[in-house]
């Protein structure tokens, strides 16, 4: 028994290691891995071979209904022969998701990709939630589940922002709260929500209101680098007419105006304080047991 734990915590190591030493951030915070590095810590030594395990995943993928080219880009990268000399040698950039479609295709026989199946289904499931599942939460579950995409969101928007030349960030997320919210600013929308010093306005919406903001900063994101803005006063005019945007969608089909949707009895944090108060008592309970 004591053998099988060990071995339990010999895998969690070199999973970790393995595949976390290989993986990289672009200037967005988002992760990838290169395929040729995937390659090597797979134990495939010929990248005919790998290739032939990628192509079945992009097929995967593609019967997935997922956009294989978001997936996986092909990148070119420089390598250095016997001779000195450089070459330009195919490789790819590869999403989380691709990199699981992979090792599910690779040889079963190796004990490296039984270690990458496991860390990729876990690392893919921590960020994912079925539809199904999503239905079972309750609403205040919803809610904490919508302001973590929404905190993710709003992180990797600013690092975009950043690199097209926002320097005011307090401005830069008011232009796209006045789109939304029909001229309010930040301020506007916790004075209007009687809000205590120091509350987070998103920690104090409903499901529905999260869901509008977060369409509005992933919708954002995607213009500011597809466009390639460049400058502050750009990058602030595209998050206003982003936010009209998405305000004249939800106005179209008839729904509920973000300013008149209600505001939550409890705040997250506030929940997140009762959380653990119950669970402090339920400590405390357990330890006059023994």
């Amino acid at each position: 028994m004591v053998n099988k734990s060990k071995n339990k915590i010999v895998n969690k190591v070199l999973n970790d290691n393995i595949f976390e030493s290989i993986k990289h951030l672009d200037d967005y915070g988002n992760e990838y891995w290169y395929a040729r590095e995937l390659q090597k810590a797979l134990e495939y030594s010929d990248w005919r071979n790998f290739l032939k395990v990628l192509n079945k995943a992009k097929t995967a993928c593609k019967n997935s209904g997922f956009n294989v080219d978001e997936q996986l880009v092909e990148v070119n990268k420089l390598s250095k022969r016997n001779n000195n000399a450089n070459v330009n040698i195919q490789d790819y950039k590869l999403s989380r998701y691709i990199c699981y479609l992979i090792v599910q295709n690779a040889d079963p026989s190796k004990e490296v990709v039984a270690l990458g199946q496991t860390y990729f289904a876990i690392q893919t499931r921590k960020q994912e939630i079925t539809e199904q599942e999503y239905e079972t939460l309750s609403d205040d579950e919803k809610r904490f589940y919508q302001r973590k995409l929404t905190k993710q969101g709003n992180y990797t928007l600013q690092k975009v922002a950043s690199a097209a030349g926002v320097k005011n960030m307090a401005e830069f997320h008011n232009a796209g709260y006045r789109g939304l919210y029909n001229g309010e600013t930040a301020d506007d929308i916790f004075k209007r929500k009687k809000l205590r010093y120091r509350e987070d306005i998103l920690d104090n919406m409903n499901e529905d209101e999260l869901v509008a903001n977060l369409f509005r900063i992933n919708q954002t994101k995607q213009r500011l680098i597809r466009d390639n803005v460049k400058g502050e006063n750009n990058a602030k005019s595209i998050h206003y007419e982003v936010g009209k945007k998405v305000r004249k969608a939800i106005q179209d089909i008839g729904g509920m105006m973000p300013e008149e949707m209600p505001t939550p009895k409890k705040s997250l944090k506030e929940l997140e304080k009762e959380k653990k108060r119950l669970e402090n008592k339920e400590q405390e309970k357990l330890e006059e047991v023994k």
